[in-house]
């Protein structure tokens, strides 16, 4: 009985604050103390599908910004956390706690610091400047997500592979990698949502010229046109509802082959 009460509480929790933005998305309006809106208007959602405004060119933006950091953050970050997390050597908890760091220290202080450091690199202004910037907070969820499955799962069966003589690359792509698929799964969503939802280091590093959601959603919330505004944030919540339900789904799947191992 517990455990569904906290579910339910966990999921009102969630939802709730989403309301007043499908509402507000809807409205035309709707003023103090008034429940519902007064009057209702298409308006927002028109904008927001609209092929001349700039939503196409925020969503192409900050979808190919998240899916190269996310690709990045795999690419580095798989190898570095079967690392931490099989291998014993000397520095390994001071590495640990590295990874910890961009949870930590202040994004703004970072940001402005990798600024400097971008523009001699002539990096500064480029989406490929705002990707590494986003690498940096997304790759220890990587990190800390692969090593975390790494620990758990034996190397036997690819030291049996090894001895049937699969070479160290097959062994990595046909045994290793599939062991670690859930915190491989994990561990790229959340790469991607964190470059999903970075504001700071895409105005800072991209400097206005890499058009990201978040950027739009700023503006039109700065500006007082909420209905545009709730749009657009729904339009940004979604591909974390969306991943959410997607590590739920990969974490149950990985809990009944355990289960079913055991």
């Amino acid at each position: 009985m517990l455990p569904s009460a906290v579910v339910s509480l966990w999921v009102a929790l969630v939802i709730l604050p989403v309301v007043p933005l499908v509402i507000w998305s809807a409205a035309f309006s709707w003023r103090w103390p008034d429940l519902l809106p007064t009057a209702w208007s298409g308006r927002a959602w028109r904008y927001v599908f609209s092929p001349t405004t700039q939503v196409r060119a925020g969503l192409i933006g900050s979808s190919t910004v998240a899916l190269l950091t996310m690709m990045l953050a795999l690419a580095i970050g798989t190898p570095a956390g079967i690392a931490v997390g099989r291998m014993a050597f000397r520095g390994k908890r001071a590495i640990e706690l590295l990874l910890l760091a961009p949870f930590i220290v202040p994004g703004l202080i970072v940001t402005m610091g990798i600024q400097i450091v971008f523009i001699h690199l002539r990096l500064a202004d480029t989406m490929q400047g705002v990707v590494f910037a986003h690498l940096m907070p997304a790759l220890p969820y990587v990190i800390i997500s692969v090593a975390g499955v790494a620990t758990n799962v034996g190397v036997q069966v690819e030291e049996q592979a090894r001895s049937l003589g699969a070479t160290s690359w097959q062994t990595f792509i046909h045994i290793t990698l599939p062991l670690l698929r859930p915190g491989l799964a994990v561990g790229g969503l959340f790469a991607f949502l964190v470059s999903w939802s970075q504001y700071t280091s895409t105005l800072i590093i991209g400097g206005g010229k890499v058009q990201t959601l978040p950027l739009l959603v700023y503006a039109f919330t700065r500006s007082g046109d909420n209905p545009i505004a709730a749009a657009l944030a729904l339009l940004f919540v979604a591909p974390a509802v969306v991943a959410l339900a997607l590590a739920s789904r990969t974490l149950r799947v990985r809990q009944s082959v355990v289960g079913g191992r055991l």
